[in-house]
């Protein structure tokens, strides 16, 4: 097992790609934390890491707010007195919408939880991993990094591409700890972060494109899987990629470049 014996913290975990993540850690020998807002959620992920034998914590915790984040920090210390991952992977699409139709308060719920979360969630987690060395990973998107066509998607595509600058500022100045961060940008994945994005009067201002055969190359229009985005995770927390930071990682079936 790849991980045996480390500590990772899973952000985001109580469905899709978190939740998928945070079992093939644990598979791979991780005592894993799972976060999220939402215990039921939470607790079934956890159930899933139990039944495989493995050390799991379950906290529920809004990552947009520093107090929740800073506690679950130390939850973590105060049980396993390590932490080796961090998986920021908590985010929301929020409301996609013309400008003139998106409010403030639109704007900054967007950008408190997926760009000042991942801040929230790689500050208090940071000073335990430079104690022996980690892995940072964190969610981005192809929205704002190869793609810029998803109309309305302003405030959620700002988040993702100030995501990946976060990652490449903070993977130099934590490089000589022995920190690695690295981002993925997924496309099209079978979750269900789409049911809880609000959508107001795209038909105004989104052009008319049709893809053939669907808009992932690869798979024939399929989108991904969680699992295949939970692999990447792991290989990016493992060993295996022990020379890799700084870097973002697209993985998306070639749709980014049909679509961007």
């Amino acid at each position: 097992m790849q991980l045996q014996d480390r500590v990772a913290l899973v952000t985001g975990a109580g469905s899709g790609i978190g939740a998928a993540a945070a079992r093939l850690l644990a598979r791979e020998g991780a005592k894993v934390a799972v976060l999220g807002r939402t215990e039921d959620k939470l607790r079934k992920t956890a159930d899933a890491i139990r039944a495989q034998n493995v050390e799991v914590m379950s906290i529920a915790a809004d990552i947009s707010q520093p107090e929740p984040i800073s506690r679950a920090v130390e939850q973590i210390i105060q049980q396993w007195g390590r932490l080796d991952i961090v998986f920021a992977n908590a985010g929301i699409n929020g409301v996609w919408a013309p400008l003139e139709d998106l409010t403030p308060e639109d704007w900054d719920t967007t950008l408190n939880v997926n760009l000042k979360g991942t801040f929230l969630t790689v500050k208090y987690a940071l000073p335990y991993l430079k104690r022996q060395g980690g892995s940072v990973i964190i969610t981005s998107s192809i929205n704002g990094t190869r793609v810029f066509s998803n109309s309305g998607a302003t405030a959620y595509s700002c988040s993702k591409a100030a995501q990946v600058a976060f990652a490449r500022m903070v993977a130099l100045e934590v490089a000589p700890h022995r920190v690695r961060v690295n981002v993925i940008c997924p496309g099209a994945i079978d979750t269900d972060i789409n049911d809880s994005t609000e959508k107001r009067r795209l038909e105004t201002i989104q052009p008319q494109i049709e893809f053939p055969k669907g808009e992932v190359p690869l798979t024939a229009g399929r989108p991904g899987t969680s699992e295949q985005v939970a692999e990447l995770v792991v290989f990016l927390a493992s060993d295996a990629a022990s020379h890799i930071t700084g870097t973002e990682i697209w993985i998306d079936g070639a749709q980014s470049l049909l679509r961007g």
